[in-house]
Order: C-alpha cells, then structure tokens, then sequence
C-alpha cells in the first residue's frame, strides 16, 4: 500500500491535486446529459456509477420517520451535541443583519437578506457523511434560507443511509434527494422534472463533485472548491508523535486523493512519526503522507502560507503567538488537543473548507455563506448638494448628460 516518506519541504505539493480541467471535461458530458434528461439520466448515471438503483429519487416524508426508529439513541445524542456546537458558534458569528450609518445630511446602510433557496452536497461513496448535513444544513437555517435540500448518494438498497436522514432532519433540511457525485451537481444547479434548482450549491465532494461544482458555477455560484481533503501540520520536538500520525491517518482515510503533510523542525519526531504511520496505517495507501524536516517554525510557516491548507494543525510550543502569520488556511487547530477530528464533527465551526490551494482565495462555510447584502441610502437635499457637483462632473466625463442632468435638475434653486 505504499509507506509514508520523508521529503524535502520544496516537494510537499508534489502529488497535491493540480488543474481538474481532465476532470471538468469528463463531467461536462454529465452535466449536459442531467439538462437534457432530466430525472431519466440521474436514474441512468447513478446505476452506472454507483451500481445501484434507487428505489426513489426524492426521499418520502415516512423514510425519515423510519431512520429514527433504526438509528441508534446514542447517535442521535451525538449528533444532537454537534448540532448545539455548531447552532451556537455560526448563531454568534452571524449577528449584525443590518448597518446603519447616520452622515446628519445622508443615511447610508447595508442590509443582509437570506437566499431564497441552497443546495447542499452530502458525501456518501466510500462512507456515509452525516455531519456534513448538520455542517451546512444549520449554519443555511440561522442565515433564514428558506428552501433547503440535500442530495446524497443512495446505499445499496437504493435508498438514503438512515442516519443520514436523521442527520438532515435535525439540520433542518426541507428535501433530500437520493443522487450523487456530478449528476447531483448538475440537478441542484438546474433541476430535472423532480429537482427543482437552487441559488447556490454548498458542500464537500470527491474530485468530481469538485469538477462539477466548478463547472456550474457560471450559472449558479457556489461556496468553495471542497474537496480532496488534506492537512498540513506543524509540530516541534515537544509534539506527541502518535497524536500526529494518528491526525495524518485519519485525513488519509478520506479519499485516495487525501494528503497529509507533516512540517517539523525535529528529525527525531520526523522518523517516528514516519515509523507510527507504517505501523498504524497499513490499511491505507500511504503514499500521499508527506513528512519534512525544516529549519525553523517560521519556515514552516512561511511554506504552510504558500501551501494554503485546508486544515490546519500547529503542534508547537507557544503556537497561539504564530495565528497571526497565518494568512491562507481553511481552519487552524492549535495545540495538542485541537485534532481536526474535533472540527470535523462537534467543536462548532465548520469542516466545508477550500481545498487544493483555494484557501488562498476562499473562505470556510459559515452562515454568512447563505446571505447577500443590499446596501441602501437616504439622501436629504443638503446631502445631494454636498456632493453633486462632484457626480455632475464625473457623468459628464464619462458621457451620461442625463445622469448629470438627474442631479442639476433636482439642485435647481
């Protein structure tokens, strides 16, 4: 399955995911094909790519109320816990709705409305991904969308994992649609004879998913590129080797296309961690765990910025100073005890992040995600006179005498 390996820092992004045009080209004929056939092709594609049936496309009202009755009490405890986590940090976050500004002759102010609906993706090939609904659903719910749907793999029966509906349902998701990978993509941006479209699709997905959402992201905007998964962690001598190959391992775990990067100034830390890894991981191919040894915090630093991880970790002794250098990263997890584990389910932030270098230009999912500004302005007589000369000027320089006219004639004593 391949074993971790020690790099030089200049050849951590060597097997990091570069352009996905190849993968763009390859969807586009899926997108296409979900436009033109609606229902049909997302039936179609989702026999041919996840070989099975699925026994409905929309998910019945009494399916949810089955999944309760199957799912586990104490699952659903947990993720009642998560959701308490996540509704409290994203409700915080997302408060001041509306900025007034008072200038005595001009009122000037913003207000910040919901989308009227959101798509959300929900993984669910190689494992179900339940705490991507509560990642989305509830930040989309308190930002006062009114419409939100989820579409997600079906299992092998055909139908929606039932602790993923149980997962919707308390993340306050309206629909769920038993579809994935591109054809999903391609009927939340515009919608099939069951599938009605949104105004923006949100969510992790494999590279596909990714590819698609690129794609569609010409007519309908989207939150990030989110996905292959990856951390960056940068750890000294005083970090617990095995709390750092266990974090390594469990990003691996994710997709074949994961990747893990492991920065330290320690060699020693560097071949245990390279030694825990082979013994713990086994199972996964290891190939894209990359461990360097550099020479210093701040070089470390200075690669992570350039690297712009989705997650994260800083290992080291006193590394709450070093957040304020931390320019491009998707989520940072500070200290020992800060796993990205730990974001990923229940600590309350989010793990919908931009991948793949996109933290430079991105941000993570949040409520404010779900919200568009209007900016409005009152202005008195004196207000318009205060700067009308100005606007009189400018329209005529730029060749709109009825734009200066707008102005002149209401300034007419």
């Amino acid at each position: 399955m391949g074993i971790a390996m020690i790099v030089r820092p200049h050849d951590i992004s060597a097997n990091r995911s570069s352009s996905i045009d190849e993968y763009i080209e390859r969807i586009r004929r899926i997108v296409d094909r979900v436009r033109k056939e609606g229902d049909i092709a997302l039936i179609e594609l989702t026999k041919q790519f996840d070989g099975v049936e699925p026994e409905y496309i929309k998910v019945p009202p009494e399916e949810i109320d089955k999944a309760y009755e199957v799912v586990d009490d104490e699952i659903i405890d947990a993720l009642e816990v998560a959701r308490q986590n996540i509704e409290r940090f994203h409700s915080i976050t997302c408060v001041d709705r509306e900025i007034f500004i008072d200038f005595d002759d001009a009122m000037l102010g913003k207000r910040y409305v919901p989308l009227d609906s959101a798509g959300i993706y929900v993984p669910g090939g190689r494992a179900s991904y339940p705490s991507t609904a509560l990642m989305a659903g509830i930040p989309a719910s308190i930002a006062g969308v009114r419409r939100i749907v989820a579409c997600t793999p079906p299992d092998e029966r055909g139908k929606v994992k039932p602790l993923t509906l149980v997962a919707c349902d308390i993340a306050g998701i309206d629909e769920v649609y038993a579809v994935g990978g591109a054809q999903a993509i391609a009927a939340l941006a515009y919608g099939t004879e069951t599938v009605k479209p949104v105004d923006k699709i949100v969510g992790p997905g494999n590279i596909y998913v990714t590819a698609a959402k690129i794609f569609v992201s010409k007519d309908v905007p989207i939150d990030m590129p989110a996905g292959p998964s990856e951390v960056l962690i940068i750890a000294d001598e005083s970090a617990n080797p095995k709390f750092i190959a266990l974090d390594a391992l469990a990003q691996l775990e994710h997709d074949p296309m994961a990747l893990a990067v492991v920065l330290t100034t320690s060699e020693k830390l560097a071949e245990k961690v390279q030694k825990i890894a082979d013994e713990l991981g086994s199972d996964l191919d290891l190939k894209n765990l990359k461990i360097a040894v550099v020479s210093s915090i701040d070089e470390a630093i200075e690669i992570s910025n350039r690297f712009a991880p989705e997650h994260l970790e800083l290992i080291f002794d006193d590394a709450d100073r070093y957040l304020e250098k931390i320019r491009h990263a998707g989520s940072v997890f500070v200290g020992e005890y800060s796993p990205v584990a730990a974001g990923d389910y229940a600590s309350g932030t989010n793990h919908i992040l931009p991948t793949a270098g996109y933290a430079k230009r991105f941000a993570g999912l949040s409520a404010e995600t779900f919200l568009k500004h209007i900016t409005f302005q009152k202005l008195s007589r004196d207000g318009l006179k205060r700067m009308g000369l100005a606007v009189i000027r400018l329209a005529k320089a730029e060749g709109l005498p009825f734009h200066a006219k707008s102005i002149e004639e209401r300034l007419k004593e």
